[in-house]
């Protein structure tokens, strides 16, 4: 893979590569590891720094991963690599080795990793989070995402390194 200097190289369009093609969110280090696809985020700037954001549920295993992580990354995939990521997106690592079931492997890279699959690479260091709760919302229709009460969390992480094949 080859190392962007900057995400405004990024040629492919934010919104559809993370609503519409998906991403894995992961975490973890060498050894113990674990990934979620998500298809809620963003990247942009904030605080005067380039960042992604991305939203977790609190019963996520991938959110112990973050939380005892400085860094995470999302990874985008080819469209073969689909299934892939629907097995990601609805097994939990908690009851099995979903990476392996997915047929993914993970490449640790200092304090991140990600799976050597991904076609590109986005290298956050965490700086914010943040438990959303009702209370902000101001178009009401959004609770109807919340039936269970279980309000994401948002992490944000500064974009240190953008790696793509």
């Amino acid at each position: 893979m080859k190392k962007l200097e900057n995400i405004r190289e990024l040629k492919e369009n934010p919104v559809k590569l993370i609503s519409d093609d998906w991403a894995l969110l992961s975490a973890g280090e060498a050894g113990k590891w674990n990934g979620m696809t998500v298809s809620w985020g963003g990247i942009g700037e904030l605080w005067g720094k380039d960042v992604v954001f991305v939203f977790v549920r609190p019963q996520r295993y991938t959110k112990e991963f973050i939380d005892a992580s400085d860094y995470f990354t999302l990874s985008f995939f080819d469209g073969e690599y689909k299934q892939a990521l629907r097995i990601c997106g609805r097994k939990s690592g908690r009851d099995c080795d979903k990476m392996q079931l997915a047929g993914l492997t993970g490449v640790f890279d200092g304090d991140a990793v990600y799976p050597a699959e991904a076609r590109l690479v986005i290298k956050c260091k965490k700086i914010a989070v943040q438990k959303l709760d009702n209370s902000g919302f101001i178009d009401k229709d959004i609770e109807e995402n919340y039936a269970n009460g279980d309000y994401h969390y948002v992490y944000v992480g500064e974009i240190k390194e953008i790696l793509q094949a």
